[in-house]
Protein backbone atom coordinates (compact mmCIF):
# COMPACT_ATOMS: atom_id res chain seq x y z
CA UNK A 1 0.00 0.00 0.00
CA UNK A 2 1.33 3.42 -0.96
CA UNK A 3 1.57 6.38 1.38
CA UNK A 4 -1.40 8.31 0.01
CA UNK A 5 -4.09 5.67 0.65
CA UNK A 6 -2.59 5.09 4.11
CA UNK A 7 -2.78 8.83 4.78
CA UNK A 8 -6.37 8.96 3.50
CA UNK A 9 -7.32 6.13 5.85
CA UNK A 10 -5.96 8.00 8.86
CA UNK A 11 -7.61 11.20 7.69
CA UNK A 12 -10.96 9.40 7.60
CA UNK A 13 -10.26 7.89 11.02
CA UNK A 14 -9.71 11.35 12.49
CA UNK A 15 -12.92 12.59 10.88
CA UNK A 16 -14.92 9.66 12.25
CA UNK A 17 -13.48 10.21 15.70
CA UNK A 18 -14.45 13.89 15.57
CA UNK A 19 -17.90 12.96 14.25
CA UNK A 20 -18.42 10.70 17.26
CA UNK A 21 -16.96 13.32 19.65
CA UNK A 22 -14.00 11.29 20.89
CA UNK A 23 -10.90 12.61 22.69
CA UNK A 24 -9.87 15.85 20.91
CA UNK A 25 -6.15 15.34 21.66
CA UNK A 26 -6.26 11.88 20.11
CA UNK A 27 -8.13 13.25 17.09
CA UNK A 28 -5.48 15.92 16.58
CA UNK A 29 -2.72 13.32 16.84
CA UNK A 30 -4.36 11.10 14.17
CA UNK A 31 -4.98 14.08 11.87
CA UNK A 32 -1.38 15.25 12.19
CA UNK A 33 -0.15 11.73 11.45
CA UNK A 34 -2.30 11.63 8.30
CA UNK A 35 -0.69 14.88 7.14
CA UNK A 36 2.86 13.61 7.88
CA UNK A 37 2.25 10.25 6.17
CA UNK A 38 1.14 12.01 3.00
CA UNK A 39 4.35 14.11 2.92
CA UNK A 40 6.94 11.43 3.73
CA UNK A 41 9.76 11.22 1.13
CA UNK A 42 9.96 7.40 1.46
CA UNK A 43 7.42 4.53 1.31
CA UNK A 44 5.98 3.61 4.70
CA UNK A 45 5.08 0.05 3.64
CA UNK A 46 7.84 -2.40 4.49
CA UNK A 47 8.86 -0.65 7.70
CA UNK A 48 8.61 -2.71 10.85
CA UNK A 49 6.98 -1.49 14.07
CA UNK A 50 10.23 -0.29 15.61
CA UNK A 51 11.15 1.67 12.48
CA UNK A 52 7.68 3.24 12.28
CA UNK A 53 7.82 4.39 15.91
CA UNK A 54 10.95 6.40 15.10
CA UNK A 55 9.32 8.32 12.25
CA UNK A 56 8.62 11.92 13.24
CA UNK A 57 4.94 12.46 14.07
CA UNK A 58 4.04 8.75 14.20
CA UNK A 59 4.61 7.38 17.67
CA UNK A 60 3.91 3.98 19.19
CA UNK A 61 0.07 3.96 19.03
CA UNK A 62 -0.17 5.16 15.43
CA UNK A 63 2.66 2.87 14.34
CA UNK A 64 0.67 -0.10 15.66
CA UNK A 65 -2.37 1.02 13.67
CA UNK A 66 -0.27 1.33 10.49
CA UNK A 67 1.04 -2.21 10.95
CA UNK A 68 -2.53 -3.47 11.50
CA UNK A 69 -3.69 -1.71 8.36
CA UNK A 70 -0.85 -3.08 6.24
CA UNK A 71 -1.27 -6.62 7.57
CA UNK A 72 -5.07 -6.91 7.67
CA UNK A 73 -6.32 -4.18 5.31
CA UNK A 74 -8.24 -2.40 8.05
CA UNK A 75 -7.97 -0.75 11.47
CA UNK A 76 -10.26 -2.31 14.09
CA UNK A 77 -10.95 0.98 15.84
CA UNK A 78 -11.90 2.59 12.55
CA UNK A 79 -14.10 -0.34 11.51
CA UNK A 80 -16.05 -0.03 14.76
CA UNK A 81 -16.68 3.65 14.00
CA UNK A 82 -17.73 2.84 10.43
CA UNK A 83 -20.19 0.23 11.70
CA UNK A 84 -21.76 2.91 13.92
CA UNK A 85 -22.06 5.43 11.07
CA UNK A 86 -24.59 5.39 8.21
CA UNK A 87 -22.82 4.99 4.82
CA UNK A 88 -24.33 8.27 3.62
CA UNK A 89 -22.76 10.13 6.53
CA UNK A 90 -19.36 8.62 5.70
CA UNK A 91 -19.84 9.81 2.12
CA UNK A 92 -20.60 13.32 3.39
CA UNK A 93 -17.19 13.42 5.06
CA UNK A 94 -15.71 13.56 1.56
CA UNK A 95 -17.49 16.83 0.72
CA UNK A 96 -15.17 19.80 0.85
CA UNK A 97 -16.34 22.62 3.06
CA UNK A 98 -18.28 20.55 5.59
CA UNK A 99 -16.30 19.39 8.60
CA UNK A 100 -17.22 16.52 10.92
CA UNK A 101 -18.79 18.85 13.48
CA UNK A 102 -21.21 20.29 10.93
CA UNK A 103 -21.97 16.80 9.61
CA UNK A 104 -22.72 15.67 13.16
CA UNK A 105 -25.24 18.52 13.43
CA UNK A 106 -26.76 17.60 10.06
CA UNK A 107 -27.03 13.98 11.16
CA UNK A 108 -28.20 14.30 14.76
CA UNK A 109 -30.19 17.56 14.71
CA UNK A 110 -31.74 17.40 11.24
CA UNK A 111 -31.99 13.63 10.83
CA UNK A 112 -30.26 13.74 7.43
CA UNK A 113 -28.28 10.60 6.58
CA UNK A 114 -27.14 10.93 2.96
CA UNK A 115 -26.05 13.46 0.37
CA UNK A 116 -29.33 13.35 -1.53
CA UNK A 117 -31.29 14.31 1.58
CA UNK A 118 -28.72 17.03 2.31
CA UNK A 119 -29.12 18.51 -1.16
CA UNK A 120 -32.89 18.48 -0.82
CA UNK A 121 -32.58 20.19 2.56
CA UNK A 122 -30.43 22.91 0.96
CA UNK A 123 -33.09 23.49 -1.68
CA UNK A 124 -35.77 23.69 1.01
CA UNK A 125 -33.74 26.24 2.98
CA UNK A 126 -33.70 23.84 5.91
CA UNK A 127 -29.98 23.89 6.68
CA UNK A 128 -30.01 27.42 8.08
CA UNK A 129 -32.21 26.19 10.90
CA UNK A 130 -29.26 24.23 12.31
CA UNK A 131 -26.69 25.70 14.66
CA UNK A 132 -23.58 26.97 12.88
CA UNK A 133 -25.14 27.24 9.42
CA UNK A 134 -26.09 30.29 7.41
CA UNK A 135 -27.33 31.09 3.91
CA UNK A 136 -23.79 31.34 2.54
CA UNK A 137 -22.75 27.96 3.94
CA UNK A 138 -25.97 26.38 2.68
CA UNK A 139 -25.39 27.75 -0.83
CA UNK A 140 -21.75 26.57 -0.89
CA UNK A 141 -22.80 23.06 0.15
CA UNK A 142 -25.52 23.00 -2.52
CA UNK A 143 -23.03 23.95 -5.25
CA UNK A 144 -20.51 21.31 -4.16
CA UNK A 145 -23.19 18.62 -4.20
CA UNK A 146 -24.40 19.69 -7.65
CA UNK A 147 -20.85 19.34 -8.92
CA UNK A 148 -20.63 15.83 -7.45
CA UNK A 149 -23.96 14.87 -8.98
CA UNK A 150 -22.82 16.10 -12.38
CA UNK A 151 -19.61 14.10 -12.21
CA UNK A 152 -21.45 10.82 -12.74
CA UNK A 153 -22.51 11.90 -16.22
CA UNK A 154 -26.20 12.19 -15.40
CA UNK A 155 -28.05 15.47 -14.99
CA UNK A 156 -31.48 16.56 -13.84
CA UNK A 157 -33.44 18.15 -16.68
CA UNK A 158 -33.76 21.36 -14.67
CA UNK A 159 -30.00 21.48 -14.07
CA UNK A 160 -29.11 21.70 -17.75
CA UNK A 161 -32.04 23.71 -19.08
CA UNK A 162 -30.23 27.07 -19.07
CA UNK A 163 -27.09 25.62 -20.68
CA UNK A 164 -29.17 23.82 -23.31
CA UNK A 165 -31.04 27.01 -24.26
CA UNK A 166 -27.78 28.94 -24.45
CA UNK A 167 -26.17 26.30 -26.67
CA UNK A 168 -29.01 26.11 -29.14
CA UNK A 169 -29.00 29.91 -29.46
CA UNK A 170 -25.26 29.86 -30.18
CA UNK A 171 -25.86 27.24 -32.86
CA UNK A 172 -28.58 29.36 -34.45
CA UNK A 173 -26.29 32.40 -34.41
CA UNK A 174 -23.49 30.35 -36.00
CA UNK A 175 -25.71 28.76 -38.68
CA UNK A 176 -28.39 31.32 -39.59
CA UNK A 177 -31.10 29.79 -41.73
CA UNK A 178 -30.43 26.23 -40.57
CA UNK A 179 -33.15 24.05 -39.04
CA UNK A 180 -32.07 23.32 -35.46
CA UNK A 181 -34.00 21.34 -32.85
CA UNK A 182 -33.33 19.31 -29.72
CA UNK A 183 -33.70 15.55 -29.97
CA UNK A 184 -33.22 12.63 -27.59
CA UNK A 185 -33.88 12.66 -23.87
CA UNK A 186 -34.05 16.43 -23.64
CA UNK A 187 -36.77 16.77 -26.27
CA UNK A 188 -38.73 13.94 -24.65
CA UNK A 189 -38.55 15.92 -21.38
CA UNK A 190 -36.91 13.04 -19.52
CA UNK A 191 -36.32 13.73 -15.85
CA UNK A 192 -32.67 12.66 -16.20
CA UNK A 193 -30.50 13.53 -19.20
CA UNK A 194 -27.21 11.80 -20.02
CA UNK A 195 -26.57 13.45 -23.39
CA UNK A 196 -27.84 16.57 -25.12
CA UNK A 197 -28.85 15.68 -28.69
CA UNK A 198 -29.36 18.42 -31.28
CA UNK A 199 -30.30 17.85 -34.93
CA UNK A 200 -29.13 20.44 -37.48
CA UNK A 201 -30.45 20.64 -41.04
CA UNK A 202 -28.68 22.93 -43.52
CA UNK A 203 -28.31 23.34 -47.28
CA UNK A 204 -24.73 22.05 -47.13
CA UNK A 205 -24.17 19.71 -44.20
CA UNK A 206 -20.42 19.51 -44.80
CA UNK A 207 -20.00 23.28 -44.64
CA UNK A 208 -22.09 23.31 -41.46
CA UNK A 209 -19.84 20.65 -39.92
CA UNK A 210 -16.72 22.64 -40.82
CA UNK A 211 -18.18 25.82 -39.36
CA UNK A 212 -19.09 24.06 -36.12
CA UNK A 213 -15.73 22.29 -35.81
CA UNK A 214 -14.00 25.65 -35.89
CA UNK A 215 -16.47 27.48 -33.67
CA UNK A 216 -15.38 26.27 -30.24
CA UNK A 217 -19.04 26.16 -29.19
CA UNK A 218 -18.55 22.88 -27.33
CA UNK A 219 -15.41 21.50 -25.71
CA UNK A 220 -13.30 18.58 -26.97
CA UNK A 221 -15.28 18.34 -30.21
CA UNK A 222 -14.58 15.35 -32.44
CA UNK A 223 -16.26 14.31 -35.67
CA UNK A 224 -17.72 10.87 -36.27
CA UNK A 225 -19.45 10.81 -39.64
CA UNK A 226 -22.29 13.33 -39.44
CA UNK A 227 -22.07 13.43 -35.65
CA UNK A 228 -20.05 16.10 -33.84
CA UNK A 229 -19.45 15.03 -30.25
CA UNK A 230 -18.15 17.06 -27.35
CA UNK A 231 -19.15 18.33 -23.94
CA UNK A 232 -20.18 21.47 -22.08
CA UNK A 233 -18.27 23.02 -19.18
CA UNK A 234 -20.52 21.12 -16.81
CA UNK A 235 -19.42 17.79 -18.29
CA UNK A 236 -22.71 17.17 -20.10
CA UNK A 237 -22.09 15.24 -23.31
CA UNK A 238 -23.34 16.83 -26.54
CA UNK A 239 -24.13 15.15 -29.87
CA UNK A 240 -24.72 17.43 -32.86
CA UNK A 241 -26.20 15.59 -35.84
CA UNK A 242 -25.67 17.45 -39.11
CA UNK A 243 -27.80 16.56 -42.15
CA UNK A 244 -29.21 18.20 -45.25
CA UNK A 245 -32.44 20.14 -44.80
CA UNK A 246 -34.31 17.55 -46.85
CA UNK A 247 -33.38 14.87 -44.30
CA UNK A 248 -33.99 17.02 -41.24
CA UNK A 249 -37.49 15.89 -40.20
CA UNK A 250 -36.86 12.18 -40.66
CA UNK A 251 -33.57 12.45 -38.75
CA UNK A 252 -35.29 14.43 -35.99
CA UNK A 253 -37.90 11.67 -35.70
CA UNK A 254 -35.16 9.01 -35.53
CA UNK A 255 -33.14 10.93 -32.94
CA UNK A 256 -36.07 11.84 -30.68
CA UNK A 257 -37.89 8.63 -29.77
CA UNK A 258 -36.32 5.65 -28.07
CA UNK A 259 -35.07 2.92 -30.39
CA UNK A 260 -38.06 0.76 -29.52
CA UNK A 261 -40.46 3.59 -30.31
CA UNK A 262 -38.89 4.31 -33.71
CA UNK A 263 -39.03 0.61 -34.59
CA UNK A 264 -42.68 0.35 -33.49
CA UNK A 265 -43.63 3.23 -35.77
CA UNK A 266 -41.53 2.21 -38.76
CA UNK A 267 -42.75 -1.38 -38.82
CA UNK A 268 -46.27 -0.03 -39.46
CA UNK A 269 -45.17 1.76 -42.64
CA UNK A 270 -45.67 -0.70 -45.51
CA UNK A 271 -45.24 1.62 -48.50
CA UNK A 272 -42.15 3.54 -49.62
CA UNK A 273 -41.90 6.96 -47.98
CA UNK A 274 -40.21 9.96 -49.55
CA UNK A 275 -38.43 12.55 -47.46
CA UNK A 276 -41.11 13.85 -45.06
CA UNK A 277 -41.74 17.56 -44.90
CA UNK A 278 -42.61 17.27 -41.21
CA UNK A 279 -42.78 14.56 -38.54
CA UNK A 280 -46.58 14.37 -38.74
CA UNK A 281 -46.23 12.73 -42.16
CA UNK A 282 -44.30 9.81 -40.66
CA UNK A 283 -47.02 9.04 -38.12
CA UNK A 284 -49.68 9.51 -40.78
CA UNK A 285 -47.96 6.95 -43.02
CA UNK A 286 -47.86 4.57 -40.05
CA UNK A 287 -51.60 4.99 -39.51
CA UNK A 288 -51.02 6.69 -36.19
CA UNK A 289 -52.20 9.88 -34.58
CA UNK A 290 -49.28 12.31 -34.29
CA UNK A 291 -47.33 11.62 -31.11
CA UNK A 292 -45.73 14.51 -29.26
CA UNK A 293 -42.08 14.01 -28.22
CA UNK A 294 -42.96 13.43 -24.55
CA UNK A 295 -44.92 10.29 -25.50
CA UNK A 296 -42.20 8.68 -27.58
CA UNK A 297 -41.00 6.27 -24.90
CA UNK A 298 -40.91 2.76 -26.33
CA UNK A 299 -44.36 1.55 -27.49
CA UNK A 300 -46.33 2.88 -24.51
CA UNK A 301 -48.84 5.01 -26.38
CA UNK A 302 -48.68 3.35 -29.80
CA UNK A 303 -52.01 1.54 -29.47
CA UNK A 304 -53.76 4.69 -28.26
CA UNK A 305 -52.31 6.54 -31.25
CA UNK A 306 -53.56 3.77 -33.55
CA UNK A 307 -57.08 4.21 -32.14
CA UNK A 308 -56.79 8.00 -32.37
CA UNK A 309 -57.29 8.22 -28.60
CA UNK A 310 -54.16 10.03 -27.44
CA UNK A 311 -54.85 12.37 -24.53
CA UNK A 312 -54.91 16.12 -25.00
CA UNK A 313 -51.82 16.73 -22.88
CA UNK A 314 -51.95 19.24 -20.08
CA UNK A 315 -50.04 22.53 -20.36
CA UNK A 316 -48.80 24.99 -17.77
CA UNK A 317 -51.57 27.36 -18.85
CA UNK A 318 -54.21 24.84 -17.76
CA UNK A 319 -53.21 25.16 -14.11
CA UNK A 320 -55.48 27.41 -12.06
CA UNK A 321 -53.88 27.09 -8.65
CA UNK A 322 -50.94 25.77 -6.68
CA UNK A 323 -51.37 23.16 -3.95
CA UNK A 324 -48.81 21.82 -1.44
CA UNK A 325 -46.70 24.86 -0.55
CA UNK A 326 -44.84 25.94 2.57
CA UNK A 327 -44.42 29.25 4.36
CA UNK A 328 -42.54 30.64 7.35
CA UNK A 329 -45.09 28.87 9.52
CA UNK A 330 -42.86 25.80 9.02
CA UNK A 331 -39.69 25.65 6.89
CA UNK A 332 -40.56 28.08 4.10
CA UNK A 333 -38.62 31.23 3.27
CA UNK A 334 -41.55 33.54 2.54
CA UNK A 335 -44.56 34.52 4.62
CA UNK A 336 -48.00 33.20 3.85
CA UNK A 337 -49.07 36.57 2.45
CA UNK A 338 -45.96 36.80 0.26
CA UNK A 339 -46.62 33.34 -1.14
CA UNK A 340 -50.25 34.20 -1.85
CA UNK A 341 -49.54 37.56 -3.49
CA UNK A 342 -46.81 36.07 -5.68
CA UNK A 343 -49.15 33.26 -6.66
CA UNK A 344 -51.85 35.75 -7.62
CA UNK A 345 -49.81 38.55 -9.22
CA UNK A 346 -46.82 36.77 -10.76
CA UNK A 347 -48.20 33.33 -11.51
CA UNK A 348 -51.69 34.62 -12.40
CA UNK A 349 -53.37 31.83 -10.44
CA UNK A 350 -56.72 31.78 -8.67
CA UNK A 351 -55.83 30.00 -5.44
CA UNK A 352 -53.09 28.76 -3.15
CA UNK A 353 -53.15 25.62 -1.03
CA UNK A 354 -50.86 26.11 1.94
CA UNK A 355 -49.53 22.86 3.36
CA UNK A 356 -46.97 23.59 6.02
CA UNK A 357 -45.40 20.67 7.84
CA UNK A 358 -47.30 18.94 10.64
CA UNK A 359 -46.23 18.56 14.24
CA UNK A 360 -44.14 15.38 13.80
CA UNK A 361 -41.85 17.14 11.31
CA UNK A 362 -39.50 18.52 13.98
CA UNK A 363 -36.77 18.81 11.32
CA UNK A 364 -38.94 21.35 9.45
CA UNK A 365 -40.43 23.36 12.33
CA UNK A 366 -43.62 21.33 12.14
CA UNK A 367 -46.74 23.11 13.36
CA UNK A 368 -48.23 22.48 16.77
CA UNK A 369 -52.01 22.42 17.13
CA UNK A 370 -51.84 25.95 18.53
CA UNK A 371 -49.86 27.09 15.46
CA UNK A 372 -52.45 25.51 13.16
CA UNK A 373 -55.24 27.51 14.81
CA UNK A 374 -53.19 30.70 14.57
CA UNK A 375 -52.42 30.10 10.92
CA UNK A 376 -56.10 29.52 10.17
CA UNK A 377 -56.87 32.91 11.69
CA UNK A 378 -54.31 34.51 9.38
CA UNK A 379 -55.77 32.69 6.38
CA UNK A 380 -59.26 33.95 7.23
CA UNK A 381 -57.87 37.49 7.43
CA UNK A 382 -55.98 37.20 4.13
CA UNK A 383 -58.97 35.73 2.32
CA UNK A 384 -60.92 38.89 3.21
CA UNK A 385 -57.98 41.07 2.15
CA UNK A 386 -56.91 39.47 -1.15
CA UNK A 387 -59.37 40.28 -3.92
CA UNK A 388 -60.02 37.61 -6.53
CA UNK A 389 -57.89 35.04 -4.78
CA UNK A 390 -58.38 32.32 -2.16
CA UNK A 391 -56.08 30.47 0.24
CA UNK A 392 -57.14 26.94 1.14
CA UNK A 393 -56.27 25.61 4.59
CA UNK A 394 -54.11 22.57 4.02
CA UNK A 395 -51.42 20.65 5.86
CA UNK A 396 -48.72 18.20 4.84
CA UNK A 397 -49.46 15.64 7.50
CA UNK A 398 -46.74 13.14 8.27
CA UNK A 399 -47.66 9.49 7.80
CA UNK A 400 -46.40 7.88 10.98
CA UNK A 401 -44.80 4.45 11.15
CA UNK A 402 -48.13 2.72 11.70
CA UNK A 403 -49.83 4.59 8.85
CA UNK A 404 -51.77 7.04 11.02
CA UNK A 405 -51.70 10.82 10.55
CA UNK A 406 -50.14 12.96 13.25
CA UNK A 407 -53.10 15.08 14.37
CA UNK A 408 -56.29 14.00 16.16
CA UNK A 409 -59.51 13.94 14.11
CA UNK A 410 -60.82 17.15 15.65
CA UNK A 411 -57.81 18.98 14.19
CA UNK A 412 -57.78 17.15 10.86
CA UNK A 413 -61.39 18.11 10.20
CA UNK A 414 -60.48 21.81 10.38
CA UNK A 415 -58.46 21.66 7.14
CA UNK A 416 -59.91 22.13 3.66
CA UNK A 417 -57.58 19.41 2.37
CA UNK A 418 -54.77 17.20 3.63
CA UNK A 419 -51.68 15.99 1.82
CA UNK A 420 -50.40 12.85 3.55
CA UNK A 421 -46.67 12.18 3.09
CA UNK A 422 -43.94 9.91 4.44
CA UNK A 423 -40.86 11.75 5.74
CA UNK A 424 -39.42 9.40 8.36
CA UNK A 425 -38.48 5.72 8.77
CA UNK A 426 -37.68 5.42 5.07
CA UNK A 427 -35.87 2.09 5.33
CA UNK A 428 -38.87 -0.18 4.90
CA UNK A 429 -39.64 -3.41 3.12
CA UNK A 430 -42.08 -3.17 0.22
CA UNK A 431 -44.85 -4.82 2.24
CA UNK A 432 -44.40 -2.48 5.20
CA UNK A 433 -44.13 0.66 3.05
CA UNK A 434 -47.19 -0.34 1.04
CA UNK A 435 -49.39 -1.19 4.02
CA UNK A 436 -48.27 1.97 5.82
CA UNK A 437 -49.28 4.19 2.90
CA UNK A 438 -52.53 2.33 2.24
CA UNK A 439 -53.59 2.85 5.85
CA UNK A 440 -52.96 6.59 5.46
CA UNK A 441 -54.90 6.61 2.19
CA UNK A 442 -57.81 4.92 3.95
CA UNK A 443 -57.94 7.67 6.56
CA UNK A 444 -61.16 9.57 5.73
CA UNK A 445 -59.39 12.93 6.15
CA UNK A 446 -56.65 12.22 3.57
CA UNK A 447 -57.29 14.20 0.39
CA UNK A 448 -54.06 13.58 -1.46
CA UNK A 449 -51.01 11.30 -1.28
CA UNK A 450 -47.78 13.31 -1.38
CA UNK A 451 -44.59 12.21 -3.19
CA UNK A 452 -45.54 8.50 -2.99
CA UNK A 453 -42.06 6.95 -2.97
CA UNK A 454 -39.96 9.66 -1.32
CA UNK A 455 -37.33 9.41 -4.04
CA UNK A 456 -34.67 12.05 -4.71
CA UNK A 457 -33.46 11.69 -8.29
CA UNK A 458 -29.74 10.91 -8.70
CA UNK A 459 -29.46 10.91 -4.92
CA UNK A 460 -31.80 8.53 -3.14
CA UNK A 461 -33.98 5.70 -4.35
CA UNK A 462 -37.50 5.84 -3.07
CA UNK A 463 -38.78 3.32 -0.56
CA UNK A 464 -40.19 0.32 -2.45
CA UNK A 465 -43.96 0.22 -2.78
CA UNK A 466 -46.43 -1.90 -4.70
CA UNK A 467 -47.63 0.89 -6.98
CA UNK A 468 -50.70 -0.98 -8.13
CA UNK A 469 -51.93 -1.66 -4.61
CA UNK A 470 -51.34 1.93 -3.53
CA UNK A 471 -53.04 3.36 -6.62
CA UNK A 472 -55.94 0.92 -6.24
CA UNK A 473 -56.36 2.07 -2.64
CA UNK A 474 -56.40 5.72 -3.77
CA UNK A 475 -59.07 4.85 -6.33
CA UNK A 476 -61.19 3.06 -3.73
CA UNK A 477 -60.95 5.94 -1.25
CA UNK A 478 -61.26 8.91 -3.58
CA UNK A 479 -57.73 10.07 -2.80
CA UNK A 480 -55.78 11.93 -5.46
CA UNK A 481 -52.01 11.54 -5.96
CA UNK A 482 -49.57 14.35 -6.34
CA UNK A 483 -46.95 14.69 -9.04
CA UNK A 484 -44.39 16.47 -6.90
CA UNK A 485 -42.94 19.00 -9.32
CA UNK A 486 -39.67 19.57 -7.49
CA UNK A 487 -37.07 18.56 -10.15
CA UNK A 488 -35.44 16.30 -7.57
CA UNK A 489 -38.63 14.34 -6.98
CA UNK A 490 -41.08 14.25 -9.94
CA UNK A 491 -42.95 11.66 -7.91
CA UNK A 492 -45.46 10.05 -8.80
CA UNK A 493 -43.18 8.72 -11.55
CA UNK A 494 -44.65 9.28 -15.02
CA UNK A 495 -44.42 5.54 -15.71
CA UNK A 496 -47.27 4.92 -13.24
CA UNK A 497 -49.47 7.87 -14.07
CA UNK A 498 -51.37 6.15 -16.87
CA UNK A 499 -52.30 3.28 -14.56
CA UNK A 500 -53.61 5.79 -12.03
CA UNK A 501 -55.66 7.57 -14.68
CA UNK A 502 -57.11 4.29 -15.92
CA UNK A 503 -58.26 3.62 -12.35
CA UNK A 504 -59.94 7.02 -12.18
CA UNK A 505 -57.43 8.56 -9.78
CA UNK A 506 -56.99 12.32 -10.10
CA UNK A 507 -53.46 13.72 -10.17
CA UNK A 508 -52.24 17.08 -8.89
CA UNK A 509 -49.14 18.94 -10.10
CA UNK A 510 -47.73 20.32 -6.85
CA UNK A 511 -44.57 22.46 -6.65
CA UNK A 512 -43.90 21.73 -2.97
CA UNK A 513 -42.71 25.35 -2.99
CA UNK A 514 -40.72 26.56 0.02
CA UNK A 515 -40.21 30.04 -1.43
CA UNK A 516 -41.92 32.14 -4.08
CA UNK A 517 -39.51 31.04 -6.81
CA UNK A 518 -40.53 27.45 -6.12
CA UNK A 519 -43.87 27.97 -7.84
CA UNK A 520 -42.04 27.92 -11.17
CA UNK A 521 -41.17 24.25 -10.59
CA UNK A 522 -44.72 23.45 -11.67
CA UNK A 523 -43.30 23.58 -15.19
CA UNK A 524 -41.25 20.45 -14.52
CA UNK A 525 -44.26 18.77 -12.99
CA UNK A 526 -46.18 19.52 -16.19
CA UNK A 527 -43.38 17.94 -18.23
CA UNK A 528 -43.60 14.78 -16.12
CA UNK A 529 -47.40 14.80 -16.32
CA UNK A 530 -47.32 15.10 -20.11
CA UNK A 531 -45.00 12.08 -20.28
CA UNK A 532 -47.54 10.19 -18.20
CA UNK A 533 -50.39 11.19 -20.52
CA UNK A 534 -52.23 13.54 -18.13
CA UNK A 535 -54.91 15.84 -19.52
CA UNK A 536 -56.40 18.80 -17.66
CA UNK A 537 -59.71 17.03 -17.01
CA UNK A 538 -58.03 14.68 -14.50
CA UNK A 539 -55.75 17.26 -12.84
CA UNK A 540 -56.92 18.61 -9.49
CA UNK A 541 -55.27 22.02 -9.74
CA UNK A 542 -56.53 22.55 -13.28
CA UNK A 543 -59.94 23.05 -11.67
CA UNK A 544 -61.23 26.58 -11.30
CA UNK A 545 -61.57 28.11 -7.84
CA UNK A 546 -65.28 27.26 -7.65
CA UNK A 547 -64.66 23.73 -8.97
CA UNK A 548 -61.83 22.88 -6.56
CA UNK A 549 -63.78 24.28 -3.63
CA UNK A 550 -66.56 21.84 -4.52
CA UNK A 551 -63.97 19.08 -5.08
CA UNK A 552 -62.57 19.49 -1.55
CA UNK A 553 -66.02 19.73 0.04
CA UNK A 554 -67.18 16.58 -1.73
CA UNK A 555 -64.13 14.68 -0.42
CA UNK A 556 -64.74 15.92 3.14
CA UNK A 557 -68.41 14.94 2.93
CA UNK A 558 -67.40 11.46 1.79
Amino acid sequence: MENKPIARTFRLLSQLMELHEQNPFKIKSIANAAFKLDKLPFPIAGKNLAELEKVDGIGKSIAAKIVELLETGQITEMQELLDATPPGIVEMLGIKGIGPKKIATIWHDLGIENIGELYYACNENRLIEAKGFGLKTQEEIRKVIEYRMASNGKFLYAQIEADADKLIQLLKDTLPGALIEFGGEYRRKCEIVCELMIVIGSRDDQLAEEALMGSGIINNMVQNGHHLNGELESGLLVDLVCVRKADFHYTLFQQTGTEKHVEAVMERITVPMSQPEHEQMIYQKAGLQFMLPELREDDRFIEMAHQNKLPDLITIYDLKGSLHNHSTWSDGVNTLEEMAVYCRDKMKLEYLGICDHSKSAFYAKGMSIESVLQQHEEIDHLNKKLDGFHIFKGIESDILGDGSLDYPDEVLQRFDFIVASVHSNLKMTEDKATSRIIKAVENPYTTMLGHPTGRLLLSREGYPIDHKKVIDACAANGVSIEINANPLRLDLDWRWQQYALEKGVWLSINPDAHRTEGFHDMKYGVFAARKGGLSKDMCVNALSLAEIDAFFKKKKAR
